[in-house]
C-alpha cells in the first residue's frame, strides 16, 4: 500500500456530541424500565468519530464547528478526548449560552443501537473561520451533511482548489441541498439513498442521483458490503468484511473517515473502499463507539486476510 511521505491535513466539520452509551438485554418498552449491564461517557458526532478514526489510520486532523458555552458540561470532556488522538482543536467556535449536543445511546448484544440526542437549534448560526486558515495545507475536507447550512461556501472554496469534499450523509438530503452540486464524493447509507433519491432500490437510487450530481455516489449496506457507481455509469459493489458485531455505533463515520484519508494517500475510489470496509468491520467487533476506531496496522492485517 503506497503511502505519501507525508501523511494528508484533513479537515472535519461537523457538530461534537457528548454520548452516554448504556448495553441493555433489549430495548426497554414504552413506559419501562431497564437495567444496563455497562455505562460509558464517549466523545462521538458523526464528524468527530471520522476524524478519530483517521488520526488513528495516521491522518494529521484538524477539526472545524461549534460547541456550547466554555462553562457548560462537555466543554472541558471532549476536547480532552481529541487531544489525546492528537486531532487539532484550534478551529473549534465556542458559543456562548449554548449546549453541546448529548445523546443517550442503547446497545443489544447484536449491536445495534437505539439513540435519542438532543441539539441546540442555535448551533447552526455558528461563523467558522476564514478558508484561507482551514484550508492551509489541506488535501481533503470530510463533512457531516447537516452541517450544510454553515459551510457550503467553504466547500466550495474547497473545490475550487482542487481539494476533495467529502460529505458522510448522516440523513436523507433535499435534492435542492447545494451539497449534492459541491461534494466530490457523497457517501450515503441504504436508507438514506433511497429516501434522497425516493426510490426503494439502492442502485436505482444511486443511478438517479447521479443526473442531479457529478459526486462520486456510494451506499453502504451493513455486512452486505458497499454498492457504487463507477466513471463508466456503471455499478459496483465492494464486499464487507464478515465479524461478529458487538457495537455498530460509529460504524458508519469510521467507514467514511478511512475512505476519506486514503483517498487523501492517493488512493483510488476501489482502494479506498475496501480499506474503509475493513475498518469499520473492525470497529462493529468491539464496543465503544467512534472511539473503538482500529489502528492503522489493524487495518493492514485484514486487507491481507481478505474478506
Amino acid at each position: 500500500m503506497a503511502l505519501p511521505a507525508t501523511a494528508p491535513r484533513i479537515l472535519c466539520i461537523g457538530i461534537p456530541v457528548r454520548d452516554l452509551t448504556f448495553r441493555v438485554d433489549s430495548v426497554p418498552a414504552r413506559g419501562s424500565k431497564a437495567n444496563a449491564s455497562h455505562l460509558a461517557e464517549i466523545c462521538g458526532g458523526n464528524a468527530l468519530n471520522a476524524a478519530i478514526a483517521m488520526a488513528r489510520l495516521g491522518g494529521r486532523v484538524a477539526f472545524a464547528g461549534p460547541m456550547g458555552d466554555a462553562r457548560e458540561t462537555s466543554s472541558d470532556f471532549i476536547p480532552t478526548q481529541m487531544a489525546r488522538e492528537h486531532i487539532d482543536t484550534t478551529h473549534i467556535v465556542r458559543m456562548p449560552g449554548l449546549t453541546t449536543p448529548v445523546s443517550a445511546i442503547m446497545i443489544e448484544p447484536s449491536g445495534e443501537r437505539t439513540l435519542t440526542i438532543y441539539r441546540d437549534p442555535a448551533l447552526w448560526s455558528v461563523k467558522l473561520p476564514a478558508a484561507d486558515e482551514l484550508l492551509a495545507d489541506c488535501q481533503a475536507v470530510l463533512i457531516e451533511s447537516r452541517c450544510g447550512a454553515f459551510c457550503s461556501d467553504l466547500c466550495a472554496e474547497a473545490r475550487r482548489r482542487g481539494i476533495a469534499v467529502i460529505v458522510g450523509v448522516d440523513r436523507a438530503m433535499s435534492l435542492q441541498d447545494g451539497l449534492l452540486t459541491t461534494a466530490s464524493h457523497l457517501l450515503f447509507s441504504s436508507e438514506q439513498v433511497q429516501e434522497t433519491a425516493g426510490i426503494a432500490d439502492d442502485g436505482e437510487a444511486l443511478k438517479r442521483l447521479a443526473a442531479l450530481t457529478p459526486a462520486f455516489l456510494a451506499a453502504t449496506r451493513g455486512p452486505r458490503g458497499t454498492i457504487w457507481l463507477n466513471q463508466a455509469g456503471e455499478l459496483e459493489e465492494t464486499a464487507a468484511f464478515p465479524v461478529e458485531a458487538v457495537d455498530t455505533l460509529g460504524a458508519g463515520d469510521v467507514f467514511h473517515g478511512a475512505f476519506t484519508l486514503r483517498l487523501a494517500e492517493r488512493g483510488d475510489v476501489r482502494e479506498a473502499l475496501r480499506f474503509a470496509a475493513a475498518a469499520a468491520a473492525l470497529k462493529c467487533s468491539r464496543h465503544g463507539g467512534g472511539p473503538a476506531a482500529p489502528q492503522r496496522v489493524e487495518v493492514e492485517e485484514l486487507l491481507l486476510r481478505g474478506p
